[in-house]
């Protein structure tokens, strides 16, 4: 694995004491002189068509600066992409509106724009703007959207004759020469709910016009390459586009689409002076989009000794009211619909529809978690019917190295499926036998495993690019434009490149976030960070070592191979006490007019668009590999449960900063753990979860006691061998705890969220 004197260890992040002392700012936080206040008028209707908007009202009111509608936005399209990519076709590409004319989608979609120089004014800006609405019927269902005769979402003019955004298939072999062959088969339908990220910071951003008359911005976002769509929609160049950014006070997918970044921009246009945007959490919860809701029918078939011969799936979405990123997400859940397990005939297909329910996009998981649910459900029925342990059967029939997925890639990164089950489901047992029950409650132990990607679809020509300057007093600057949305994104980039140039972190400085000055690094999205940018910061880094060691073996008259940098120094390897200090190594490079400077770029590994008729090959670099076990106590008499214990194991490949990655294997099982519960209450395109009074997210007095086990094989694509953590944290935790209900009740739960009533009824139902 190597021998390392940063990588691995448990190091403070560079910006810890900022955060913790309350120092670190965020895009609330920004003020500028002459500062105007911006709010949004929202639709009230979830499905109307708008007959007229009358702002004269609004644009009389005293301290109005601009009121704008749909009429006034330059080019009233945006199209969600992921920045830096290949043109992969129109499927693909998210087209919404900036402001709402013709039909109205959701309940919450933006209508009118209002810049005032308060907050209160611009509210009552919105209040007066007259808007003359025809409701329509609107539909909330995605199985009845798909209906012939449904009311038509997406068309203002009704030629369409569909709700389908997209269909996708994977499969392999004979599923049903499978089923007719089997001994036992299993056949359940899954419902998992909306989900929304609840992140600290809600949107918000500053925008401003720079001497030049560019628009510069300041805005908590996870795709700084977003400039490049709002310069479209503005009509303006890219290079007349600035986002500066700033830290993200939590993402999770929810800051991966566009928030208030256009806005801000057609505001200090119109104005030309600088405009502030801070949606509310009501706003929040109601706008911004969400998990997407999955109806998932699963049919898995085994032999008798319980070895998987087949799994079929179909999958319907709830792709709400605009595109955004619904194929994208469709894409995931398609391929992870198998699970993670060996099986030679499979057949999934799914198919996504435009409701006029609130958008869903991108959430931490991106469709894998909707179906690792329903895989990891079917397993443990599997398991009782077959009278086998929930261990057993998951060994017996988890992918090992050199199995092939459905589309007949075999994953590169090593597969630890096996050793992870293993490890988790053993920590859990060491604590004991099971209790039957503790304080009036039953107490259930649950496990299960999951797979899921790192890294961006490969069709998708992913790269990213990393700055590094060696500074004339021994310190290091590094540049990249990383959106680091509280998950270490920036530190961890400081700690490799200190690493190689044999740097304390505290030498190595970051400069993020800004599309005029840092090299642009991608999308901090689809747990790309660590393994595109680490390796990018990685390549750049040793261009430089280089010159570092040829320099100072020059300078000690000694080979090159025979020297290391270390604690600031270039010293012989033999021979310690033969150095020169680093300082001076830079020194002598400048002297002799060799660069300082390095940018480095790293490309992930190129395919071809599949057919997503018949998704074939390589579509993700790797995987990164998870496992929970779960206690769990339920109360019979109310239907409440609570999580007691939970162990985690993961194979990360190589912790880079085993701070940062224990934090994000604690932190996403606790972000699904709240899925179970959490319940925005849709109904008929409105949400009644709509504030923390009413969405109840966990907090800090439900979280349960956490024992985190982290495997090292050194086998990820990362640096160093790392493996993406960040949204596999949160994969596996929701179906163990639901099989831990089981095991203590034995009611199986099918469907999100499980409220005390859902659970109280269905245990009323197995006592009769």
């Amino acid at each position: 694995m190597g021998n390392f004197e940063l990588i691995g260890k448990a190091l403070p992040r560079h910006d810890a004491w900022a955060k913790a002392k309350g120092d670190q700012l965020y895009s609330d936080d920004f003020v500028m002189p002459g500062m105007l206040y911006a709010k949004v008028l929202h639709s009230k209707y979830p499905a109307a068509i708008l007959k007229s908007v009358d702002t004269s009202k609004a644009e009389a009111l005293p301290g109005v600066f601009a009121v704008m509608t749909a009429k006034d936005v330059p080019l009233n399209i945006e199209i969600s992409k992921f920045g830096q990519m290949k043109d992969v076709g129109g499927g693909f590409e998210g087209l919404y509106k900036v402001l709402a004319e013709g039909k109205v989608r959701f309940k919450g979609e933006a209508i009118a724009l209002v810049a005032a120089e308060t907050e209160e004014v611009a509210e009552e800006a919105c209040r007066l703007i007259d808007v003359d609405y025809e409701e329509q019927p609107g539909v909330f269902d995605p199985e009845e959207a798909l209906k012939p005769g449904a009311y038509i979402v997406s068309s203002d003019s009704g030629e369409n004759e569909s709700n389908v955004v997209m269909k996708c298939h994977v499969g392999k072999g004979d599923v049903d020469k499978a089923f007719a062959e089997a001994a036992v088969i299993v056949e359940n339908e899954y419902r998992v709910s909306p989900h929304d990220h609840a992140y600290l910071e809600p949107e918000a951003g500053v925008a401003w016009l720079d001497e030049n008359g560019v628009v510069t911005m300041r805005v908590g976002t996870q795709v700084l390459e977003h400039y490049r769509t709002i310069a479209k929609v503005m009509e303006m160049s890219q290079n007349r586009v600035r986002n500066i950014g700033a830290m993200v006070g939590g993402g999770f997918g929810g800051k991966e689409d566009i928030t208030v970044e256009t806005y801000l921009a057609l505001l200090t246009t119109k104005t030309k002076r600088p405009v502030k945007m801070v949606w509310t959490r009501e706003e929040s919860l109601e706008m911004h989009c969400k998990r997407h809701p999955e109806i998932m029918r699963y049919k898995t078939a085994a032999t008798k000794e319980g070895v998987i011969t087949a799994q079929q799936a179909e999958i319907i979405m709830d792709g709400g009211g605009y595109k955004l990123l619904t194929p994208w997400v469709q894409m995931y859940s398609t391929l992870s619909g198998p699970g993670c397990y060996n099986i030679p005939n499979v057949q999934i297909d799914s198919i996504s529809a435009f409701t006029n329910n609130t958008p869903c996009s991108a959430n931490r998981g991106f469709g894998a978690d909707q179906v690792n649910v329903a895989y990891e459900l079917q397993m443990d029925e599997l398991a009782v019917q077959l009278g086998m342990s929930p261990l057993e059967i998951r060994l017996k029939n988890c992918l090992r190295n050199g199995d092939e997925l459905a589309t007949g890639f075999v994953p590169e990164g090593y597969i630890a499926l096996e050793e992870i089950a293993q490890k988790a489901w053993g920590a859990l047992e060491a604590t004991g036998p099971k209790p039957e029950c503790v304080d009036g409650t039953k107490i259930g132990r649950g496990m299960a495993i999951g797979m899921m990607s790192y890294g961006r679809l490969t069709f998708m020509h992913d790269s990213a690019r990393v700055g590094v300057r060696l500074e004339l007093d021994g310190s290091v600057t590094l540049r990249a434009g990383v959106p680091d949305i509280g998950g270490g994104q920036a530190s961890v980039l400081c700690q490799i490149v200190a690493e190689e140039l044999g740097l304390p972190m505290e030498r190595v400085h970051s400069y993020i976030m800004d599309t005029h000055l840092t090299p642009l690094c991608g999308t901090t999205t689809a747990t790309r960070q660590l393994y595109m940018s680490g390796n990018a910061a990685l390549v750049t880094a040793r261009v430089l070592k280089e010159s570092l060691l040829n320099m100072a073996a020059k300078m000690l008259q000694v080979n090159r191979q025979d020297v290391k940098l270390i604690n600031e120094q270039a010293c012989v390897i033999n021979n310690p006490a033969q150095s020169v200090a680093f300082v001076k190594v830079v020194a002598a490079l400048s002297n002799d007019g060799i660069p300082l400077f390095h940018e480095g770029q790293f490309n992930a590994p190129f395919t071809d668009v599949p057919n997503l008729c018949d998704i074939k090959g390589q579509i993700h670099p790797d995987y990164t590999y998870s496992a929970h076990a779960v206690e769990v106590a339920v109360d019979e008499e109310t239907g409440r449960f609570d999580v007691r214990k939970i162990v985690i194991c993961y194979d990360v490949g190589r912790a880079i900063n085993k701070n940062s990655c224990e934090g994000q294997l604690e932190g996403g099982a606790i972000y699904n753990l709240g899925w179970l519960t959490e319940n925005l209450s849709w109904e008929k395109g409105y949400t009644k979860g709509h504030s923390f009074a009413e969405y109840l997210i966990p907090t800090s007095a439900d979280t349960p006691e956490i024992e985190t086990i982290m495997v090292e094989s050194g086998g990820g694509l990362g640096p160093y061998g790392a493996k993406g953590v960040g949204e596999p944290s949160d994969n596996s935790i929701t179906p163990a705890t639901i099989n831990a209900i089981y095991d203590a009740v034995g009611v199986r739960m099918k469907e999100l969220p499980i409220t005390p009533e859902k659970l109280l009824r269905e245990i009323k139902k197995v006592r009769k």
